[in-house]
């Protein structure tokens, strides 16, 4: 069945991870006289019996936060009763704690409750991310971590360090895999990969760093994709952002190495104007986050034979061309009303009125594909960080600079007339390609659109209380940006990172510079960011 396990660790993945299993919920289809759905289920949801007797259907997912982060959670949720409470308890090893009740939202009473209309949430309503959830998890997806507490500024998660202490700690005293990840993975007939979700600049990225050293160990062929959040822009001192920026270069050093794919996630600096979210917002910003993450994910749970399926290790064939590239960069657009496709292709003029097309200093862009490679082909939004402000210079001047070395990109939403074809043998074309030192280029699409459901903050200008669904491009790609970045962030770790442990740091960042600069020299003759 191809399927895939969630790893979902820290409360901003949780956000994040909401957003994606209220999405995959929707896809369910119950009314049995309208087609099937395109997506295969079982890839991400296991059926199983609840203590009744009654079949469920739940995520394949663990669910790791710290005190007082699920909100109001309840780790035996409306599908499982208390019965087995005790045996659970002594199986999972939790401490049985009782902690002040946190009220539900108006939205959760609601849908307890059956109600068909929900109250509009806004971001006041959400607290937590268990607030705008949709769909029930088994008991033991829930894993709460008692060592810290969430948002405690006495004992902060924030460094690396404390990461890794705390998985040696708790792996020491459980063997997290024995006994979180194994149960997960031999439900599996045929487990295509696992997918983390975590943060790449804080204290989750040294704990995720000790936990795919393990999954590694364990599951030595088995696909690991690692989607980094990261705080782009955040406001904070000195200290915190020079901090984060040592994490993020740890990040990279240790857990790209060791994963299929390795994906930095973080808010635009620049957004297009049809944007509009609130950047202190976390359930705004994983919403978007979680828009591009998704849509790039689609062709994995595609079922075989209705359009093309891409598994995830069909995804990293096609992005890490030279063996050694497992760092992408994550885009993503939306797409432009198909009935204004042919406005939008004949007059620029025209295009700077609409505020789904990106402006910069007041003046439209478009990028035609006869124009340029269509691997270099820009999309309004990019979540990598430290890519050049938005500007028409600098953007032609990224253009000319960047190489990409491999690309996928995953259209959804438009009708199959606004499709391309692809001209004969796949195989063929992609070793012609190479050959040519052109860029390697995947492309999936699927008629599936992306659902702005209620769960879903109202962040798009053109589409608030109206449109229920939105036409997505995304993409992911290898390029020689990555270089620059690793180069700044070597820069970094030569000035705030101890002498002791300075030189492996370094080291281990040179090679990932490398691996994105051999073979290509843009004959720039530009210094690095």
């Amino acid at each position: 069945m191809h399927e895939i396990l969630t790893l979902q660790l820290g409360h901003r993945a949780n956000y994040l991870a909401t957003h994606f299993w209220n999405t995959q919920e929707s896809y369910f289809n119950y009314d049995f006289a309208s087609e099937p759905s395109l997506i295969d289920h079982d890839v991400h949801f296991r059926a199983g019996q609840g203590p009744g007797g009654e079949d469920t259907y739940t995520p394949r997912t663990l669910i790791y936060d710290l005190k007082g982060g699920f909100g109001n959670l309840r780790k035996w949720g409306a599908l499982y009763d208390q019965g087995d409470v005790e045996e659970d308890l002594n199986r999972l090893c939790v401490v049985k704690q009782q902690d002040a009740p946190i009220t539900k939202s108006r939205y959760q009473r609601a849908l307890d409750e059956g109600h068909e209309k929900v109250p509009k949430l806004s971001s006041q309503d959400v607290k937590y991310w268990s607030d705008f959830a949709h769909v029930f998890h088994h008991p033991r997806s829930i894993v709460q971590i008692n060592d810290y507490e969430l948002g405690s500024t006495l004992l902060p998660f924030e460094k690396w360090s404390s990461g890794e202490e705390l998985f040696s700690s708790l792996d020491k005293e459980h063997d997290l895999l024995d006994r979180d990840i194994r149960p997960w993975a031999e439900e599996c007939d045929q487990m295509q990969g696992i997918q983390i979700f975590a943060g790449g600049d804080d204290a989750w990225a040294g704990f995720s760093s000790r936990y795919v050293e393990s999954l590694r160990d364990e599951y030595g062929k088995t696909s690991l994709w690692f989607w980094g959040l990261e705080e782009a822009g955040a406001q904070d001192q000195k200290t915190k952002q020079s901090l984060r920026s040592v994490n993020i270069a740890q990040s990279l050093q240790a857990i790209s190495t060791l994963v299929s794919m390795y994906i930095p996630v973080a808010l635009p600096s620049i957004l297009p104007q049809y944007v509009q979210l609130d950047p202190n917002s976390p359930w705004h910003v994983s919403g978007l986050l979680s828009m591009a993450l998704e849509t790039m994910t689609l062709p994995s749970r595609q079922k075989p034979g209705n359009t093309k399926r891409g598994l995830l290790s069909d995804l990293e064939a096609a992005l890490n061309v030279n063996g050694n590239q497992k760092i992408a960069d994550l885009q993503c657009s939306l797409v432009v009303d198909p009935s204004s496709q042919q406005t939008r292709t004949k007059s620029i003029a025209g295009m700077a009125t609409d505020s789904r097309i990106r402006v910069s200093d007041g003046q439209g862009f478009v990028v035609h594909e006869d124009e340029m490679e269509k691997a270099k082909s820009r999309l309004d939004m990019d979540f990598s960080s430290g890519k050049p402000s938005q500007t028409a210079l600098s953007l032609r001047q990224w253009d000319k600079a960047n190489h990409v070395f491999g690309k996928v990109e995953s259209i959804r939403g438009l009708p199959t007339s606004e499709q391309e074809s692809d001209e004969g043998d796949e195989a063929t074309s992609r070793k012609r390609r190479r050959l040519a030192s052109l860029p390697n280029v995947e492309k999936y699409y699927d008629p599936l659109p992306y659902p702005l459901l209620d769960s879903f903050p109202e962040i798009f200008a053109n589409t608030k209380g109206a449109t229920k669904a939105a036409a997505i491009h995304g993409s992911l790609s290898t390029t020689t940006q990555i270089s620059k970045r690793t180069q700044g962030l070597q820069n970094i770790v030569s000035r705030m990172v101890n002498v002791a442990d300075r030189e492996a740091l370094s080291n281990g960042l040179g090679e990932i510079v490398e691996a994105y600069e051999e073979g290509w020299d843009s004959g720039s003759g530009e210094d690095s960011d």
